[in-house]
């Protein structure tokens, strides 16, 4: 529900003084109870006040917490995903590590000669490929990825609940959001990334919107 102007201001008096009478709220706004009246009564209908008697008007905060999480809950992947950092499997684990650091990210996505998803190469991976090995520039990605069909991904109609499930249950940090190729089981293009700070930031930009 959009608030007006009027609604927010009383929200935020009722945030930082509540409980609050009608008449304390409307003496703060320079109006009569009678004016300020309907816009208490929507507000409270709404869920976001509530009121009892010879208390006051205070916040509902189980209903804004639950307004927020059906909120995110109901986000979808494709509003949210950000540009994929790939790297073909051909490559050396040398160049996945300069990509790594160059790219600021957690995980390289490896594509075949088709461009299709091939497996996925973590910072442990790397670290592990890179302990006592000195030939690090002829060993390549696809010797240590994580190869299909053991790699956990999402598609972009999938919510941000579903995101963050995947990647608590499985323990990772990011996902390959994907889309089926041809039709062939376990062959996917990958046209986005998913990781545990963009669901955070989603988060936070949803209490933002749905503050309690």
């Amino acid at each position: 529900m959009k608030l007006s102007k009027r609604q927010e201001e009383i929200l935020e008096i009722v945030k930082q003084e509540g409980p609050i009478t009608g008449k304390q709220i409307a003496d703060k706004l320079s109006l009569t109870r009678a004016t300020l009246r309907p816009d208490l009564a929507i507000l409270t209908m709404a869920g976001s006040l509530d009121a009892r008697p010879r208390v006051g008007y205070f916040v509902n905060e189980e209903r804004q917490m639950k307004m927020q999480a059906a909120e995110f809950t109901s986000q979808q992947v494709k509003d949210y995903k950000a540009h994929p950092i790939v790297i073909q499997k051909s490559a050396s684990v040398y160049d996945a590590i300069v990509q790594l650091f160059l790219e600021d990210v957690g995980t390289l996505y490896a594509l075949d000669e088709e461009g299709l998803l091939a497996g996925v190469i973590s910072r442990k991976d790397l670290l592990r490929a890179a302990i006592g090995n000195k030939n690090l520039e002829g060993l390549p990605v696809s010797v240590i990825m994580t190869r299909m069909p053991n790699i956990v991904t999402i598609f972009p109609e999938e919510t941000l609940f579903d995101a963050a499930n995947k990647m608590i249950n499985n323990q990772i940090d990011s996902l390959p959001v994907v889309q089926k190729a041809d039709n062939v089981e376990n062959t996917y293009k990958v046209i986005g990334r998913i990781t545990k700070t963009t669901i955070a930031r989603a988060y936070l930009e949803i209490a933002e919107m749905n503050p309690v």
